[in-house]
Formats: structure tokens, C-alpha cells, sequence
């Protein structure tokens, strides 16, 4: 009897064990989509290596043009970035940390630059307009329809104290500029970090250890699944 109850322990451990060690490859990719895509011609850098002339891109990929132009494509927004610009991606945000682009969207896609964030006024129209960050300046401009130029204070007792930001509207066919506020993020350091965390295929290494380390408990304890004793 103690034989059969022992027996049984044992498979119903070992079916939880493949059950957990195949639950990551189910879900891996499903996140295995790109978010968007950067076109250049080859002498862009993505997460500072070449990159090719067509590159998925992931939330956190760091891209520099250098003396070459580059464009973001996703659905429903473009981005055409300028020679000499360093720019991370966010998904539905760019942080720009140098140089200029134009952003053509109709889902809101926002460029953040420091504390300063530029954003469609009608999120779900078609929205083209212009940042550029030179010598600590920003300069927005709007080309079709109108955008926001949000303003935060970098100093973390002022932000407390105010609710919202401080907001302007550029209304299309106008130009208005705006000190940097503060600085941006460490795009240097962001760089590999962000992007190979957020690669699918790291997360779903991370997953399988994991799911290594609960199957290796189950599997090596003397105490039975159940609660109740034999």
C-alpha cells in the first residue's frame, strides 16, 4: 500500500515538474513580435551595433544615426530621424537624447526629452511635427494638427507640489522652443541593459530557471503534494 501511495507521489511530482518547465515555451512567444521597425542604409547603429538595412525593434532598443538618416515605422506612426541623433525606443514613445526628427502618427506616439514631452493634442488624428534637441535647446515644431509641450520640474520637491505639469499647446504652422529642462536619461547605460532584458528570448531563459528551481523543490522533498498525511 505504502509502495502504490509512494509511486503515485512520484507522478504526480513529475507531472507538475513538466508542467512548469513547458509553461515558458508556451508563453515565450507571444512576446516574440516586434513592437516596430527601423529601416536605415546600414550605417545605423541599434544597440551599438550596425545595424541592418531592415531591424525589428523592442521597447528599450537604443539607436544612433550618426551621419546617416534613419525611419521607424509602426502601425499607425512613423519617425523619420535626422543625421546625428541618439534616440531610445519605448514603444509609444520615443526619448530623444540628441538630434533632431519628424513624427508623422495617428496613435499619439509621443518624443520625450528630458523632462520635456511632446504629445498630439488629438491622439487618433493624424499628427506630423518636428523636435529638435541642439545645445540644450528644444524646438518644436507642428505641421499638421496640434501638439503639447509638457514641462516638468527636475527637481524632485517642485514636482511634488504640482499636480500637473506645465502645458503648451503649438498650434499648426507654429515654432516654439523651450530650454531643457533637465538632462535625459543615460542613454549610454541603458543601451544593453534594457535591450537584452526585454529580449523574448532572455525572458523566457529566465522563465525556464526559474521554473527549474520550483520543479527541483517539488521533486526533492521528502513531504507529500497533499497537506494530509498517508
Amino acid at each position: 500500500m505504502r509502495r502504490d501511495l509512494g509511486i503515485g507521489l512520484l507522478t504526480r511530482r513529475a507531472s507538475a515538474c513538466l508542467l512548469i518547465i513547458a509553461t515558458p515555451s508556451v508563453s515565450v512567444p507571444a512576446q516574440d513580435s516586434p513592437s516596430a521597425i527601423l529601416r536605415g542604409n546600414g550605417s545605423v547603429l541599434l544597440n551599438k551595433n550596425p545595424a541592418p538595412t531592415s531591424s525589428a525593434l523592442y521597447p528599450d532598443d537604443l539607436i544612433e544615426t550618426r551621419k546617416a538618416a534613419a525611419r521607424i515605422e509602426a502601425t499607425g506612426s512613423a519617425a523619420d530621424l535626422n543625421p546625428d541623433t541618439m534616440l531610445q525606443f519605448e514603444g509609444g514613445e520615443l526619448v530623444l537624447d540628441h538630434g533632431s526628427l519628424a513624427v508623422n502618427t495617428s496613435r499619439g506616439l509621443r518624443v520625450r526629452i528630458g523632462c520635456v514631452t511632446v504629445t498630439p493634442v488629438n491622439a487618433y488624428e493624424w499628427t506630423r511635427y518636428e523636435v529638435a534637441d541642439v545645445d540644450g535647446k528644444i524646438t518644436v515644431s507642428a505641421s499638421k494638427s496640434d501638439v503639447y509641450i509638457n514641462s516638468r520640474s527636475s527637481e524632485p520637491e517642485q514636482a511634488k507640489k504640482k499636480n500637473r505639469s506645465d502645458r503648451a499647446i503649438v498650434h499648426e504652422g507654429e515654432r516654439k522652443s523651450r530650454d531643457e529642462k533637465c538632462g535625459a536619461a543615460d542613454m549610454e547605460e541603458l543601451a544593453g541593459r534594457g535591450a537584452i532584458m526585454n529580449s523574448p528570448y532572455a525572458q523566457g531563459i529566465a522563465a525556464a530557471g526559474i521554473g527549474g528551481l520550483i520543479c527541483w523543490a517539488i521533486c526533492n522533498t521528502d513531504n507529500p503534494a497533499s497537506p494530509a498525511a498517508p
